[in-house]
């Protein structure tokens, strides 16, 4: 039942991306559930996972007895033998099984690290999963990004072509200068080259995201634009202890680390098992058969029938330092391992830190950049008509349309490095991406 409900909870996730494929736009949740199920390196990690339960099952059944079986048949012939029959024919057949009793908690710990590694690779799995999203989140908000640059450098060409229009029908009536219209001309060309480049931008992100996705060259990409508000980029953030905290709890290279320190000690433990003797049971079955015996098949077959059982125990008594070397190793992994953790608590804290920042410092842009947009708008549009009354230059036209242009790429860089910002937040503590 369990089995059945996560099948459909995992069609149910990737139903959004299998909608995409029909040729769509495609949402930021599709891109993700896409990749969930096409991303190479997803796949060879859960190849990994697959082969890691299959080690397990091999651990585990190390504690039965083993048996196996031997049959043999031998023909020899003499030609130089004045017997009238000079070729013979032997045969034997055996059953051995051997099981161990006793090895100092080598096979049950054993076991038990090959369980924890199994965890250890769903948390690589998990940890690889994370990574997808995070790059196509990126991906994705770049590519938002280049389409709202692409949509602002085309109102501008279109504002600078009907001003270059206008500037031609002063100039024809004499209320500008040659060198005025020529002004106007070369602004116009320049915005129409920055268009050109929006447009290169977003085909550049829009082919990194095919990459991400795994797509075929002849797919083609469109992108569902998100209706973002101020509300979206201004969202209200815990503090950064609190969400780092929340990262810890959840992040799965922080369960690995505290796997990997049970997979040392229970590798020290097994090394230290090597000083302690093994006991083990073993049993044989054994029979054969001759050529030229006065006995029939089966009358051979049960006079030779040998049965034995016996007991081994197996006592280390030197061993040219292996053992003491293995359980020094085994040490040193574990101080290794009990690093490891420290060392990944603090790149947590290092990435979670550097999001936090980067999400308020660009909210606050946000902020600024929003205000001081509407005060260039405003001085632009006076400036405008200023101009065609005759009261403003070219010059001072075309300064004030490039600060307004500046001021809308820094509201729109702002806008989205501060979403960015709060998506990785969500993505370090487990929580639902909201675009």
């Amino acid at each position: 039942m369990k089995r059945n409900l996560s099948l459909l909870a995992t069609f149910l996730l990737l139903l959004p991306g299998l909608a995409a494929q029909t040729g769509g736009p495609w949402t930021l949740q599709d891109c993700l559930a896409y990749a969930l199920e096409h991303n190479i390196q997803l796949q060879k990690s859960r190849v990994t996972i697959q082969s890691g339960e299959e080690d397990t099952r091999q651990a585990r059944a190390q504690l039965f007895p083993s048996l196996s079986a031997s049959l043999s048949q031998n023909l020899s012939y003499q030609p130089a033998d004045a017997a009238a029959d000079n070729g013979s024919y032997n045969g034997s057949y055996g059953l051995s099984a051997n099981w161990t009793l006793f090895d100092a908690g080598r096979r049950t710990n054993t076991i038990r690290q090959q369980e924890l590694q199994d965890r250890v690779n769903e948390l690589t799995l998990e940890q690889n999963e994370r990574e997808v999203q995070i790059s196509l989140v990126q991906t994705y908000l770049q590519a938002l990004y280049a389409t709202e640059a692409v949509r602002i450098n085309t109102n501008t060409v279109e504002v600078s072509e009907a001003q270059r229009n206008r500037a031609e029908e002063l100039l024809r009536a004499g209320s500008i200068s040659r060198v005025s219209f020529a002004q106007m001309e070369s602004q116009y060309s320049t915005d129409k080259y920055q268009l050109v480049v929006a447009k290169k931008n977003l085909d550049n992100y829009k082919l990194q995201l095919k990459q991400l996705l795994e797509l075929d060259i002849l797919q083609e990409i469109e992108l569902v634009i998100p209706a973002l508000t101020a509300d979206d980029v201004l969202t209200a953030l815990p503090p950064k202890e609190v969400i780092y905290a929340s990262a810890l709890a959840v992040m799965p290279e922080v369960h690995s680390s505290e796997l990997s320190i049970l997979i040392a000690e229970l590798e020290t433990r097994k090394a230290r098992a090597a000083y302690f003797p093994s006991l083990s049971m073993n049993a044989a079955l054994s029979t054969g058969n001759a050529s030229g015996a006065l006995l029939s098949f089966g009358d051979q077959l049960w006079n030779r029938l040998n049965q034995s059982v016996g007991l081994t125990l197996s006592i280390p008594i030197f061993s040219n330092r292996a053992n003491r070397t293995a359980l020094n190793k085994a040490r040193f992994s574990l101080t290794g391992s009990r690093l490891d953790q420290q060392s990944t608590h603090k790149t947590l804290l290092r990435a979670v830190e550097g999001v936090y920042l980067d999400a308020t410092s660009a909210q606050n842009q946000y902020l600024a950049s929003a205000e001081r947009l509407r005060y260039v708008a405003e001085s632009y549009r006076l400036t405008e008509e200023q101009f065609f009354l005759g009261m403003k230059n070219t010059l001072e036209l075309l300064t004030e349309k490039n600060n307004m242009l500046n001021a809308q790429q820094e509201e729109l860089q702002s806008k989205y490095m501060a979403i960015l910002s709060l998506q990785l937040l969500n993505i370090y503590q487990k929580k639902q991406i909201t675009i």
